[in-house]
């Protein structure tokens, strides 16, 4: 099935735009996973440790990994330099612990949005194998992440898409259905409504470095439905690790789009629910007459002291989508 695609395809230098995918599952051993990825994609394996491992495909280097850093980064190490029984014993019963409670992660290449379809016969097909996602425990907070890769790397751009993402977060929250465990969990905050409040005003379009500064002031932290720090990053990468000191941020011209559940043991889920969603975005962002418009209707909202949930923006703002 072909995924619709944004507008704006080409960036500013006139290639094609590519899209990032991060699915958290769990319920397959780990060299499963990597091994249906390698043949769905016609790839070959790469181990670079008992819990990481790169597939090399025609589309890219995908890799299947143990969400854990502190696991990952003790196995690197004791294959540099052998442990003892003792040390090899607690590292080999602190992986059993986290099979069960850490998600395994599938990273994509950067994929050009003209093949994106490609994923999802490999997303059906880990499926049928028996992934589990969000749903399957009460205590799985696991997600679906997408990186988009801007049209243009500029201040102007990414707020347009900011204020479009900010405007349209309890509608994409509500498309979602998020679960309660991902909504307790530290890992999908919200922005806060006196943050946004500030960013849609229709006088907000600060340079980028002082947009940089500001946000950072506010949110030092991944932990964001829309995280903005690898693009932050990619201008100013000092200026991020100064704030947030966290050696995940990794620099790139993309946004990190956070908000959407792993729902692939769904017979009736694919990547296209979560990525209809955020096409809304897009088509919000490149229409500045339009995203004016909800801007200012947010902005009311927001200032109005009627309760939220007797008349909510996730109903009122569904006028404004295509």
């Amino acid at each position: 099935m072909a995924l619709s695609l944004p507008e704006h395809c080409l960036t500013a230098e006139g290639s094609e735009r590519r899209l990032g995918v991060e699915l958290e599952l769990n319920g397959l051993p780990l060299p499963y996973l990597a091994g249906l990825v390698a043949d769905q994609l016609d790839g070959t394996l790469r181990q670079r440790s008992d819990y990481e491992i790169d597939i090399d495909t025609p589309l890219g280097t995908f890799r299947a990994e143990l969400d854990f850093d502190y696991l990952k980064r003790l196995a690197r190490e004791q294959q540099e330099q052998p442990p003892g029984e003792l040390e090899l014993a607690a590292t080999e019963l602190l992986g059993t612990l986290a099979f069960q409670l850490v998600p395994l992660e599938l990273v994509t290449p950067p994929l050009p949005l003209s093949q994106l379809a490609s994923l999802t016969p490999l997303l059906e097909r880990l499926r049928l194998a028996g992934a589990k996602g969000t749903r399957h425990a009460l205590h799985y907070a696991f997600g679906l992440h997408l990186n988009p890769e801007l049209p243009a790397t500029d201040g102007h751009t990414l707020l347009r898409y900011f204020k479009a993402y900010l405007c349209l977060h309890d509608w994409l929250e509500e498309h979602e259905d998020i679960v309660t465990a991902r909504k307790v969990s530290p890992y999908i905050r919200a922005f806060s409504k006196e943050y946004s409040r500030r960013v849609i005003d229709a006088h907000y379009w600060p340079t980028l470095p002082v947009f940089s500064a500001d946000y950072l002031l506010t949110n030092p932290s991944r932990n964001r439905s829309l995280d903005l720090l690898p693009i932050l990053a990619w201008h100013d990468e000092a200026l991020v690790q100064r704030a947030v000191q966290d050696d995940k941020v990794n620099k790139r011209p993309t946004l990190h789009y956070r908000l959407p559940n792993s729902d692939i043991d769904n017979l009736h889920w694919s990547l296209d629910h979560a990525w209809r969603g955020w096409l809304q975005v897009e088509a919000l962002a490149n229409d500045e007459h339009r995203l004016a418009e909800v801007c200012r209707h947010y902005a009311a909202h927001l200032d109005n002291i009627t309760p939220d949930f007797l008349n909510p923006w996730k109903h009122k703002v569904t006028q404004w989508l295509r």
